[in-house]
């Protein structure tokens, strides 16, 4: 017995040192990791901290990206912060604005040349613009452009007032707003800008009023001559700023020289018992020689190129009209900064778009009739270009640079390659 425990003995002694010697090491390692600096062990629990939530959104994410085709929210479950908001990333996604009928002019270094218009932001006319949800036919995407073309309009017409205008404040008369019609249910002002639809921008106007329950029951007569709508310049002083403060203030333009050609149409080729008479007989008597005892009498049959000496003489023989009055003139837009400015080139997608911001009753589109000669064909680019054939090289540029601020302001390219 004595000999095998001395047999074993050395086998023991080494199992127990071995014992001896993994404590100790297990000790030196524990100590070794108390040494360790505070910074490591943050840094540790920081990555498996960071690790955790890079898992859980990850999560998250692939959740939204299953809910958010089918989400459709109405107009109380979403707050105008984040309505505008959700336009404004949309702004930035689109691509670029008003590429249909308009380009960069190359006259003069104010053409918005250098202007980054594609940068997109809400601003106060958008948030009046979005109180209310769009029609579920309308694409989110063309909310997001349309959006965009509207930022670009109003972007190059304060660039352009800004650097025409000069710094010296202007006071806002009753003259300056006697253009404007008011809508107060919508809050809505309407520059009347005549052979841009204006027609049928007042028979909008009558309905949303509640004056009309269509706009297709409304007859010219009752547009133009019922008084059926107030404007601005009625109110006093008060009610006035009031308005143009909190009301969507809303202007419609058109390629200036088209737009002349057609108001020359309407009032001096067709029968007229104003324009002729008050226009025409001293059109006549100024710039027709050896003129007939009956066209002086009556005041028809103006032609194109007296009507355009008409307009560029410094000192005609009768005033100006608000049918070939520059839109600068007639609406103010320097001074008045309008918050949507659509264009008769697009007017039924422009004025739609408008309606369905403001809240309009779901059955309420622009119209698209012409009530007034509705066999003749619309004054268009074409025509335009035949009826400015009829003058010389001089007039033709005299009458672009009647309109040059127009042509600038609302980004219109030039109608005739020898224009400078």
């Amino acid at each position: 017995m004595q000999r095998s425990l001395l047999q074993d003995g050395p086998d023991m002694l080494w199992v127990e040192r071995r014992g001896v010697e993994m404590r100790c090491g297990r000790r030196r390692l524990r100590l070794a990791a108390m040494k360790l600096p505070c910074s490591f062990w943050f840094l540790l629990l920081f990555g498996a901290g960071g690790l955790v939530l890079f898992i859980h959104l990850q999560d998250l994410s692939e959740m939204v990206q299953q809910q958010v085709p089918g989400v459709k929210l109405s107009p109380k479950e979403v707050s105008r912060k984040d309505l505008c908001a959700d336009h404004r990333d949309e702004l930035r996604r689109e691509p670029g604005p008003d590429q249909r009928s308009n380009s960069e002019h190359s006259r003069s270094p104010s053409s918005a040349q250098g202007l980054d218009l594609s940068s997109a932001r809400v601003t106060k006319g958008h948030r009046k613009l979005l109180l209310k949800s769009a029609p579920q036919e309308v694409a989110r995407g063309n909310w997001g452009r349309l959006l965009q073309v509207q930022e670009s309009r109003k972007d190059l017409m304060r660039h352009v007032c800004g650097r025409y205008r000069g710094r010296s404040a202007r006071t806002i008369t009753p003259q300056h707003v006697s253009r404007i019609y008011v809508e107060d249910r919508h809050k809505l002002l309407y520059c009347e800008v005549p052979k841009v639809g204006c027609s049928n921008w007042k028979r909008v106007l009558m309905v949303l009023q509640g004056l009309a329950p269509s706009t297709q029951e409304i007859q010219h007569d009752a547009v133009h001559y019922g008084n059926h709508l107030r404007r601005l310049d009625s109110f006093d002083h008060r009610g006035i700023a009031q308005r143009l403060e909190t009301y969507t203030k809303v202007l419609f333009v058109r390629e200036p020289l088209e737009r002349l050609v057609s108001a020359f149409r309407d009032k001096f080729e067709n029968p007229n018992t104003y324009y002729h008479p008050v226009f025409g007989r001293p059109i006549i008597s100024r710039y027709r020689a050896n003129a007939s005892k009956e066209a002086l009498k009556t005041g028809t049959g103006v032609t194109f190129k007296e009507f355009v000496q008409y307009l560029l003489d410094v000192h005609r023989p009768v005033g100006m009209d608000i049918h070939w009055e520059p839109v600068g003139r007639l609406c103010s837009p320097c001074l008045l900064d309008y918050d949507f400015i659509g264009k008769f080139e697009t007017i039924e997608e422009d004025a739609n778009f408008l309606l369905s911001r403001l809240g309009a009753p779901p059955n309420l589109t622009f119209p698209s009739f012409k009530d007034r000669n509705p066999n003749a064909e619309r004054t268009s680019a074409h025509i335009t270009q035949q009826y400015f054939t009829k003058l010389n090289a001089s007039e033709r540029q005299r009458a672009y640079d009647f309109y040059y601020m127009d042509y600038l302001m609302f980004n219109y390219s030039k109608p005739f390659k020898d224009l400078y």
